[in-house]
């Protein structure tokens, strides 16, 4: 198989789990015979340094030429004081509606390896397996007006939270399809007993519930899906919602398996590549400093091969030597228990890399005296 990538690794450690996951994909080509090319972009902060701008257009037409985009991170603080339309999040928003990105899917795992990371109890997380379905385009993040004004002599503002029903139709249709081939059952999460946005995204899911008789559909407030993630979080299967909900609820789960650094996602679009990020930020903090864990952008890249190109059993060599690495002992500092030891960003990779070529080297001795 022979596929164009587009990478664009962003800010701070976003330009160092990038790189991670190209060697993975690397890795990949190499065990199973397939040609990977990757093509780079700017995106972010780095972006309005180099040009001025947070997503060049060259950088948009790059990813629509591509079969699929891997995105590091963006932002950092050395961009926080520019104007509104300057800021490195609006280049990863453009990105989003530019190539149709509707949907984003956060899948949240337990990792018996990490589990004494969490700050849950054992058996609150053991066995958690869940998929938190995002709406991606619509919502506070892109509604308008949303601006800064005066009122009366002082200063006022105002955000817009706006959904045509199709939208909210189109996602909460996907999550369906998504847990038709999971556990059968959504949980649509809202706010209807105080929003109108909210009370049309309950009734459309309950339409759209009429035709998938066999998946169990329940409602819940947010406040109480907040809580339920971490009292119960085994009670879900997918959990869908709108923009905002889905990004903060998707960020508390990361509890379930103790490290952001281990959630990845992958943005669905109707007409156009699909694209793949970790759910971390950009941590400037440990920038440059080998501190980062890339586990989640290789488990990024892992659901840009099951997705995007149809490969499963090459999605489960890298989800397996990712266990396999962690089931050794291997652990970044964020993942790693009180006294362990850790590797850094670039060992961790490298482990991963190994693996998938050693476990071929395996089966190939395997074969050869079958």
């Amino acid at each position: 198989m022979k596929k164009t990538i587009a990478v664009l690794p962003g800010d701070g450690i976003g330009k160092e789990v990038a790189r991670g996951a190209v060697s993975v994909l690397q890795a990949i080509g190499e065990r199973y015979g397939h040609q990977f090319t990757f093509t780079y972009g700017s995106i972010g902060g780095g972006a309005i340094d180099a040009l001025g701008t947070p997503l060049p257009e060259e950088t948009i037409e790059l990813c629509q030429q591509s079969d699929a985009v891997l995105l590091g991170a963006v932002g950092g603080p050395k961009w926080e004081t520019l104007p509104g339309h300057l800021r490195p999040e609006k280049g990863l928003l453009r990105i989003r509606k530019e190539l149709n990105l509707y949907a984003n899917l956060r899948p949240v795992s337990y990792f018996a390896a990490t589990a004494a990371n969490s700050p849950l109890r054992p058996e609150i997380i053991e066995g958690a397996d869940l998929l938190v379905v995002r709406e991606l385009t619509g919502g506070l993040y892109f509604g308008k007006p949303s601006e800064r004004t005066k009122t009366d002599g002082e200063d006022s503002v105002v955000d817009t939270l706006f959904y045509k029903k199709s939208e909210i139709e189109r996602i909460i249709r996907l999550a369906f399809e998504l847990a038709e081939k999971r556990s059968k059952k959504v949980t649509s999460v809202d706010k209807a007993n105080v929003l109108e946005s909210s009370r049309v995204w309950r009734e459309t899911a309950e339409a759209v519930a009429k035709d998938f008789p066999e998946v169990k559909l329940e409602h819940m407030l947010v406040d109480n899906a907040a809580m339920q993630l971490i009292k119960n979080p085994k009670q879900f299967d997918v959990l869908v919602t709108e923009n905002m909900f889905g990004d903060i609820l998707s960020d508390e789960a990361s509890v379930l398996t103790g490290s952001l650094g281990m959630l990845p996602s992958a943005s669905i679009s109707e007409d156009g590549p699909n694209l793949y990020e970790p759910i971390h930020g950009s941590a400037p903090d440990i920038e440059g400093k080998n501190l980062a864990n890339p586990v989640a952008m290789i488990l990024s890249a892992a659901m840009m091969l099951r997705t995007s190109f149809g490969l499963e059993e090459e999605a489960e060599a890298v989800e397996n030597a990712v266990k396999q690495v962690l089931e050794s002992g291997v652990k970044t500092s964020d993942i790693a228990g009180e006294g362990q030891s850790t590797i850094g960003t670039e060992e961790m990779i490298e482990e991963i890399k190994a693996t998938i070529l050693d476990n071929q080297a395996i089966l190939n001795i395997m074969n050869l005296y079958a």
